[in-house]
């Protein structure tokens, strides 16, 4: 009888508290489960509201950088880096909020203009917003840091392209102006007139006295012909005397000496051979005596009142030249005086060793200053009266294939931006076709301090965007946390109304 009591008991205290339960997960769980998530989103909004740390770094090396607080290579407490800290100037923008920094023309990019308009074509100009030229990450460093640091920052300005191509030069003879003597007939040479290289001669002068006897056959055949002239002038006599003539002048013998043969009447032993040009004798290759052949070189005579200076520029600077343009010289040994020529001719081929291109330059040379030989320094102005955006080589950062410069924005924001230089001008400065507009003020100095920090600027939000992605990747967070223990305490009262069900 007790254990009948007993176990009616057990079953009593059993139902009891499995409707106790089922009541409970039936009516106040929910409610419960409410409160929780509530509890767990206000627990995240002040999460939210507290400052992130997304890496540690050491005080006296930006670029050490640590997941956790510690002590740094030097012993030094690390330092901790917030997020806002680092995306402070990263704002996500509207496309209507991007800044246009310049108009530029459709067809051609290196027209540029402030405003909207028409190109020199007729189209509408294209903006050019800021993020499309921007070669890096914004900065943003205090005045008193940037006072330390030495920054220069100067405007972009318009201005002529004063570009001057300043190389090196030889003067050398004038190859229209230069001439070479040769006998037209073999003989001996008597009297040598022009008895030394350097000697200065007009045209027409004597070069020498040449004994030979074909000029001899000639000088009696011219005879006979005047004198038959002389005495019957017929048509046929005077024929043969223009004939006579000639073969004279063909051996380079001048009409004065053929009017002395007709007034002497008489055959002379030698004959004297003159200058056909004006100049001075730079090569000589006969002495008194010689005999010389028909057609050997006997002088090379120049004339030097005009002579040629061959310059060398860069293969790049070809495009600034042309034939007609104005070139600018001075001598070493008197820089003050400075003589002005033509660019003649611009050679179709480059030297093999030096890899240059020669251009020549006609110069006057009235009171003989220009010497063959002589070097010279060459400006030649290749502006052309040209403009263009103009600022200081130094303020362009060469990295590989890109060239940057930053553009200052006021109270310490700095804005790297990539541009296309064109030609480098007079007093360090350089050409500007693409990326900045008139007016921007860009750093000149301190401007690779400003690049180291980008660049370490850029890479920290590189590691904490790949962070980022890689946590969001693992963390897969559950909608329903809150009711998950309640459920839990479901399945086990559906389990234990199973266990009774059976008892019963």
């Amino acid at each position: 009888m007790n254990f009948k009591s007993t176990l009616l008991v057990i079953i009593l205290t059993a139902l009891i508290t499995g409707t106790a339960v089922f009541f409970i997960t039936t009516t106040i769980g929910p409610t419960s489960s409410e409160s929780s998530k509530a509890r767990s989103e206000q627990n995240g909004d002040a999460a939210s509201k507290e400052r992130k740390i997304i890496y540690w770094k050491a005080p006296m090396d930006p670029t050490e950088i640590y997941d956790e607080p510690g002590k740094s290579k030097m012993g030094m407490d690390l330092v901790p880096v917030y997020e806002d800290e680092v995306s402070e100037d990263e704002t996500s923008k509207d496309a209507a909020d991007r800044k246009i920094v310049y108009w530029k023309a459709p067809m051609d990019p290196t027209e540029i203009y402030d405003e909207p308009g028409k190109s020199k074509m007729g189209m509408d100009l294209v903006p050019v917003y800021e993020d499309e030229v921007k070669g890096g990450v914004d900065i943003k460093i205090n005045p008193v840091v940037e006072q330390n640091m030495g920054l220069k920052i100067k405007p972009v300005a318009q201005g002529p392209l004063n570009h001057i191509i300043k190389t090196y030069g030889h003067v050398t003879f004038d190859e229209t102006r230069t001439g070479i003597v040769s006998p037209k007939t073999a003989g001996w040479v008597e009297t040598l007139y022009a008895d030394y290289t350097g000697f200065v001669i007009e045209k027409g002068d004597p070069l020498f006295a040449m004994y030979s006897p074909s000029l001899l056959a000639s000088q009696e055949e011219y005879l006979s012909a005047y004198k038959n002239f002389q005495a019957r002038k017929t048509p046929l006599n005077k024929d043969l005397l223009e004939s006579a003539k000639k073969r004279l002048a063909y051996y380079d013998i001048a009409d004065q000496d053929i009017a002395f043969l007709e007034q002497t009447g008489q055959v002379r032993k030698t004959l004297t051979i003159r200058s056909r040009f004006k100049g001075v004798v730079t090569h000589k290759n006969v002495i008194e005596g010689a005999y010389v052949k028909a057609g050997e070189s006997l002088f090379t005579i120049a004339d030097l009142s005009t002579v040629w200076v061959e310059a060398h520029i860069f293969e790049y600077e070809q495009n600034l030249v042309y034939e007609g343009q104005s070139v600018e010289m001075t001598l070493s040994y008197d820089p003050d005086k400075v003589y002005t020529g033509k660019i003649a001719y611009i050679f179709p081929y480059l030297q093999p060793k030096t890899r240059d291109v020669v251009i020549r330059i006609i110069f006057d040379n009235a009171e003989d200053d220009l010497k063959p030989d002589m070097f010279a320094n060459i400006k030649i102005n290749t502006s052309k009266d040209a403009a263009g955006l103009i600022i200081p080589s130094e303020a362009v950062i060469h990295s590989g294939e890109k060239q940057l410069v930053f553009v200052a924005h006021g109270n310490g924001r700095f804005t790297p931006r990539k541009i296309t230089t064109g030609v480098h001008l007079e007093e360090g400065r350089v050409q500007v076709l693409t990326g900045l507009a008139q007016g921007e003020d860009v750093v000149v100095s301190g401007q690779f301090l400003l690049d180291s920090e980008s660049r370490l600027k850029e890479a920290i939000q590189k590691m904490i965007a790949s962070k980022s992605g890689t946590a969001k990747e693992k963390k897969e967070p559950s909608q329903n946390d809150g009711d998950s223990f309640f459920e839990d305490m479901e399945d086990d009262t559906e389990s234990k109304d199973d266990f009774f069900q059976d008892m019963e």
